[in-house]
């Protein structure tokens, strides 16, 4: 199989991170999820808690103009250097430059819109219904009180399609952005890493 990556958008408790973890441990690609914000980090020198408070969150009101990401970074030098838009922007620019190095699954981040002319790229959306979301959330962050995990599901859903659509100029729900939306919740988590990877081999060959 040739050199792929793998993009995962996920609503929360959807088990997103899980399937791509499943998927890089079963093909033997690299993982990138809160990584890509210490490397970011690096890479740029701001403050690795910066990209943290940021991270897929924005702070653009909904019917503020949206700041697509168009690919370059802004300069120490100039104004808005530690800016939400710059931040981002050194986060895509870490995710091209690993999408170059070697097959990979990277989770969320806009990776999905910021490769989306890479011809090596899979791009997939992971969703539950909301019991199994909240399932979900009792098993991995213990938040057993159904009221508080159906918040945390919401808020959290609401933040990513925020981030999205100040990012991008999409919507974060839109299948057309995806090659692949699977319902975990109907599927499960090992059945949708078989026909993830089952896509690839059919599209990258």
């Amino acid at each position: 199989m040739d050199k792929f990556i793998v993009t995962i958008a996920r609503g929360y408790g959807s088990g997103g991170r899980t399937i791509g973890k499943m998927l890089a441990d079963k093909l033997g690609a690299q993982f990138y999820d809160k990584d890509l914000i210490r490397l970011a980090s690096d890479v740029s020198g701001i403050n690795e808690a910066l990209f943290g408070e940021n991270d897929e969150k924005t702070t653009s009101g909904v019917f503020k103009k949206p700041k697509v990401y168009k690919g370059d970074v802004i300069a120490p030098s100039e104004s808005g250097f530690t800016s939400e838009e710059n931040l981002f922007n050194y986060q895509a620019m870490v995710i091209k430059q690993l999408a170059e190095e070697s097959s990979c699954v990277i989770v969320g981040r806009c990776a999905d819109y910021v490769l989306h002319d890479n011809p090596s790229v899979v791009r997939v959306f992971i969703y539950a219904d909301e019991e199994n979301c909240i399932r979900n959330v009792a098993e991995v962050r213990g938040i057993t009180d159904r009221k508080e995990a159906i918040k945390r599901i919401t808020q959290t859903d609401k933040e990513r399609a925020a981030y999205y659509r100040a990012h991008t100029g999409r919507e974060w729900i839109d299948a057309r952005n995806y090659d692949l939306c699977l319902n975990s919740g109907n599927l499960g988590f090992e059945k949708c890493v078989e026909i993830i990877s089952d896509f690839i081999s059919i599209k990258l060959g």
